[in-house]
């Protein structure tokens, strides 16, 4: 959930041949024998519509006097609006306050604005304006500057929860910070060009797929186009019970962690090991991990090993990752989901230390929801993860202001019938935020929406087998979801396939908070860097880093390899109906009905929510 992203891989790339890259994987896939090449059954690569460039009829000093009080509030100003020009590229930067803190900035290019507007969601906490494009590699639009672009800092600085003492921000950074964002931009835009945008689009991971989800569901004539990756949509769960839990469960009883960055590739290699063939390819990815059923039991050491295995207590540690928190009288869960199989190397940092480090996301995470964000009434300063209890009746505690920062409402017929396009992704191996959220969203949508019918008339959900959460993966990571909503909201061509890829390195995966998709530094995770406290080293992780292409399709047809030419290439996959998620019971299926959500105010410096009206 830590941070935003720039990737990209063109959909053109369906159209491309890539080179035979090596007959065995990594993981030890066979060469493929030699077959006739099968004709691929892909769609031709998608164009999008061609607007003409529109240039400003104002200054971009002038902005300096735009007034926003009648969206932000008395005291909104704009703090600045000067001309930078990157890459023999001009823009105007226009930066600003909306009352009280809801920090902005806005981009709009001086000689290449083809009248579209995107703005771009946040992740973590926010308390930054990330002005990174995601889901969009290759995108031509993008790589032109043709998007005027705006995001936001939801109303507070830094990444700690602290800001949730103060009621405003809570809200600000619920749903109102973005909102608000989104008029400002286009209010801007017209001033400064002399006339609207023609198409508003929004784009955003984690918790900026949380920010998309709850502008379709709240603020349905915001955007035309909303695209949402692995949405934190389940926001007081996920930021408690799930990253709680997590951290609790790799916490031995001398408060050190029990499992080590060592011990990934172990659990990994079993899991891969179990549920790799499941869609009838042996390719080092579990690419149907909603029906693997791997035991890590089987990594047990026997007399005498101690190396590529693993003890009694680590593999129970293992197994509460994988099962999540219960109710221990009623034996109720109490998260959606956990990790799925094949997502253990990504489990480094998150909620397992890096070598040399106790550090963990999952504790920094929690410790800020817990104390300052998930409860009516915060606890007191010195309460920590160490007393939450991780029961129903604590979970009850929850509810009252679940409905604040949630993105769960499946009602987003408004958005529908104004003809809003909505895409929804997911890594399937998502450390953070497990993809049985996301699926059971879409489910939930769906029947609200047509009562189990077809709704891919305005929504579709695409999940990356072998992707961790918003970028990198051992399966392909890297495409564009902009450029088929571009085509989608402006030319009424529904996306049938997206192209991703993989460069074939381990230099992509999931990194440090502080970088960023051109972060700088060594990268994170890679193939033998991994170590524990007692000094033993990992062997090279035996992960199938193989430069490929992947069609990946409209949830649940998933892509099968039909036999013929190099496994490798995108046009020898066909598309085949996919196994449905089984259902998943736990004590927050209300969470997920309409009605849910809350509208908010201040009453005596306190929050005054009530139920947003079916």
């Amino acid at each position: 959930m830590f941070h935003q992203y720039k990737k990209c891989l063109s959909v053109s790339r369906t159209s491309l041949v890539v080179a035979f890259v090596a007959f065995l994987s990594a993981c030890g896939q066979q060469a493929v024998e030699s077959k006739p090449e099968a004709k691929s059954e892909l769609p031709a690569a998608i164009s999008t519509a061609s607007l003409n460039i529109v240039t400003p009829v104002a200054s971009c000093e002038s902005l300096l006097e735009f007034d926003l009080t009648d969206i932000g509030g008395e005291d909104s100003k704009i703090t600045s609006a000067e001309e930078e020009t990157i890459e023999g590229r001009s823009s105007c930067v226009v930066q600003g306050t909306m009352a009280p803190t809801v920090g902005f900035k806005v981009t709009l290019p001086k000689a290449s604005w083809t009248q579209r507007f995107m703005q771009l969601g946040c992740g973590g906490l926010c308390g930054m304006v990330n002005m990174n494009i995601g889901a969009a590699d290759g995108c031509k639009a993008v790589e032109s500057d043709e998007f005027v672009l705006a995001s936001t800092d939801m109303g507070h600085s830094g990444m700690g929860g602290d800001f949730g003492q103060d009621p405003q921000k809570r809200i600000d950074f619920a749903y109102r910070g973005v909102h608000i964002t989104a008029l400002a931009s286009k209010a801007l835009i017209e001033e400064y060009y002399g006339q609207p945008a023609k198409y508003a689009y929004f784009n955003g991971c984690s918790d900026g797929g949380r920010e998309a989800l709850v502008e379709a569901q709240r603020y349905p004539e915001d955007f035309d186009g909303i695209i949402a990756g692995a949405p934190a949509m389940n926001f007081s769960v996920q930021n408690s019970f799930f990253h709680g839990w997590q951290a609790r469960s790799n916490t031995g009883t001398d408060g050190n962690a029990i499992l080590h960055a060592v011990d990934m590739p172990v659990l990994y290699n079993a899991a891969v090991a179990a549920c790799d063939e499941l869609d009838g390819l042996k390719d080092g990815i579990i690419a149907q991990p909603f029906q693997c059923d791997f035991d890590p039991q089987v990594t047990l050491c026997k007399e005498g090993d101690s190396e590529n295995c693993l003890t009694q207590e680590k593999i129970d540690a293992a197994k509460k990752l994988y099962e999540g928190p219960k109710d221990p009288s009623t034996g109720k869960a109490l998260t959606l989901g956990g990790p799925q199989p094949g997502s253990e190397l990504s489990w480094v940092g998150v909620y397992v230390p890096r070598a040399g480090s106790e550090q963990i996301f999952s504790t920094m995470i929690a410790d800020g929801a817990i104390k300052n964000l998930i409860y009516q009434q915060n606890p007191p300063s010195d309460y920590t993860l160490e007393d939450f209890q991780f029961t129903e009746h604590n979970f009850n505690n929850i509810r009252p202001l679940n409905g604040l920062y949630s993105g769960t409402n499946p009602d987003i017929t408004a958005f529908r019938e104004r003809g809003g396009k909505l895409l929804i992704w997911h890594g399937l191996q998502d450390p953070h935020i497990s993809p049985v959220n996301t699926v059971t969203y879409y489910e939930a949508a769906k029947k609200v929406s047509s009562g189990d019918k077809d709704v891919s008339d305005f929504m579709q959900l695409y999940l990356f087998p072998g992707m961790y959460h918003c970028d990198g993966g051992t399966g392909p990571h890297d495409f564009d979801l902009v450029t088929p909503m571009m085509a989608w909201v402006e030319q009424g061509i529904k996306p049938e396939v997206i192209i991703a890829s993989h460069d074939g390195t381990s230099g992509k995966q999931r990194r440090r908070p502080d970088e960023g998709k051109h972060g700088k530094g060594k990268p994170a995770d890679q193939p033998g860097t991994m170590g524990s406290p007692d000094g033993r080293k990992a062997e090279v992780v035996d992960v199938a880093y193989v430069k490929r292409t992947l069609p990946v399709f409209p949830y649940p047809s998933v892509a099968r390899y039909n036999g013929q030419g190099d496994w490798h290439i995108a046009e020898n996959y066909t598309k085949t109906e996919g196994p449905v998620m089984p259902a998943y019971p736990w004590a927050g299926e209300a969470f997920f009905n309409t009605g849910s959500q809350l509208d908010c105010t201040i009453n005596e410096d306190k929050l005054d929510c009530e139920q947003i009206a079916e």
